[in-house]
């Protein structure tokens, strides 16, 4: 059965009493799943009012009952991972080792957040006066609005939800109405695991209806938004115009260099496997290739014969390895990407077209000569589309890579640990991978710099956005 969707507010499971309500559809068969309420201004009121008073006594709360509740959301999160997986995976269309590998790292995140919500710690300055004593305070900053995204359903959520609940804050966070069983499974496992009524707060509506109701209220101090570019600057202006705090996790254009001293068959099968997780929705996909001309036709021919043997369908087929789009809209947007690139000289070298499939389907893709003014290249495809073109001078790939105002993430294939030190302090991007690919573990930073982002969502410095700092000093 798939998950039933509701509202959840103050501790309750609101559905139906005449809400507006959209479907939701299977974006592989294109079935409707359910039918998913919309708040209306009364729910956001009363989400709003519950999330301050619930703040009122969580801002209180032991850090020990904080992480025993993140604990339990962890163990939740495994006991039912098989169930959220194949939810995920009818909404979303990924395929369910995906889905199912997406929660059971989640309970990672809520296990760290569990850990390290016990050290949240201030410090004692030493005074220039015996006589007096300095203290630094960090304290929760409130109540915080939270927008989450439809690629990463239970992924983009927890984090949020993990950080903002173990510094102390509540959270009224709207999902993805397009693939919203994730995020209705996570309240349900905060609710079993006994957070209290209004810390946690789920609302769906349309988004831009939400967001803007949301960030004006004075109840809320911060924003967190994981999304596009366009509409995270729209947000941090709204927010900035009310002073309120943000952590946005914005979309990237990630360059990948892979040099002629690499292990060029490891690099290629890596990357064109890495390139189509989640039929390249991913904000960290690699999405521009630059290949050294030494080892261009190599690659080219590897990294081509390991798409031609991905097996694209269902999710829910046990030999699927790259699903559907996750929206009918995605498929033309792929391609004018396509066309673009034929109009300027591009050269499809495999796919290129939408799959004969009933549902979001568009074929692994691979395009080589293209200019650097084309849209594979200045614009993030955000698709199974792997641009790829030569390079020969490092500073000039360096250059290449950062032209465009996007900087979340990067890859890199050498075995030059000088050329892998230069590349990763030239390079312009928050997140840079040598030879593999090791991000978003809860332990470790995740966010970008210029256009891609504000902030951090992960590591420590993922507390940094939903705390404080509050300077005592007394005599």
């Amino acid at each position: 059965m798939y998950e039933t969707l509701a509202l959840y507010i103050d501790g309750e499971f609101l559905a139906g009493d005449g809400r507006e309500t959209e479907e939701v559809t299977n974006p592989a068969t294109l079935e409707v799943l359910g039918h998913l309420p919309h708040a209306r201004t009364a729910d956001l009121d009363r989400a709003l009012a519950a999330a301050d008073r619930a703040f009122q006594s969580w801002r209180k709360s032991s850090p020990m009952q904080r992480s025993e509740i993140l604990r339990k959301a962890a163990q939740l999160s495994r006991d039912r991972a098989q169930e959220i997986g194949r939810n995920m995976t009818l909404d979303q269309g990924k395929p369910l080792a995906e889905s199912v590998g997406e929660i059971m790292s989640c309970a990672d995140h809520a296990d760290w957040h569990a850990e390290e919500c016990r050290r949240i710690y201030g410090r004692v300055i030493p005074p220039r006066n015996p006589d007096v004593r300095q203290m630094v305070l960090r304290e929760p900053i409130g109540v915080c609005a939270a927008f989450t995204p439809w690629n990463f359903p239970y992924n983009q959520a927890i984090r949020k939800i993990c950080a903002a609940i173990g510094a102390g804050c509540t959270v009224i966070l709207k999902g993805p109405e397009d693939a919203p069983s994730a995020v209705m499974a996570i309240a349900r496992i905060f609710h079993d695991a006994g957070l209290p009524p209004g810390v946690l707060n789920i609302v769906w509506g349309v988004p831009s209806v939400i967001s803007d109701y949301l960030i004006r209220s004075p109840i809320v101090r911060k924003v967190s938004f994981t999304g596009s570019v366009p509409v995270g600057k729209q947000l941090a202006a709204l927010a900035g115009a009310h002073m309120k705090r943000v952590t946005m996790e914005l979309g990237g254009h990630s360059p990948v260099l892979v040099f002629d001293d690499a292990d060029v068959d490891r690099a290629a099968q890596q990357l064109a496997r890495f390139k189509v997780r989640n039929a390249g929705q991913v904000c960290v996909s690699p999405t521009r290739f630059y290949v050294h001309e030494k080892i261009y036709d190599r690659f080219l021919s590897t990294f081509v014969d390991t798409l031609k043997s991905v097996k694209v369908g269902d999710g829910l087929e046990p030999d699927t390895q790259m699903g559907p789009l996750a929206h009918a809209r995605r498929v033309p947007t792929m391609e004018k990407f396509v066309d673009n690139a034929r109009s300027l000289g591009g050269k499809v070298v495999l796919g290129g077209e939408r799959l004969d499939l009933k549902g979001h389907f568009f074929s692994p893709t691979v395009v080589t000569d293209l200019p650097e003014d084309s849209m594979l290249m200045t614009e993030e495809p955000f698709g199974p589309i792997a641009p790829i073109v030569r390079f020969t001078d490092t500073d000039d790939v360096i250059r290449r890579a950062n032209s465009l105002p996007f900087g979340l993430s990067s890859y890199v294939f050498t075995n030059s640990l000088q050329t892998a030190t230069k590349v990763s302090n030239g390079i312009e991007a928050g997140m840079i991978n040598i030879n593999h690919f090791g991000s978003a573990l809860p332990e470790t930073p995740f966010g970008g710099i210029k256009d891609s982002g504000i902030g951090s969502e992960g590591g420590m410095e993922t507390f940094d956005g939903y705390l404080v700092t509050k300077f005592v000093t007394h005599i």
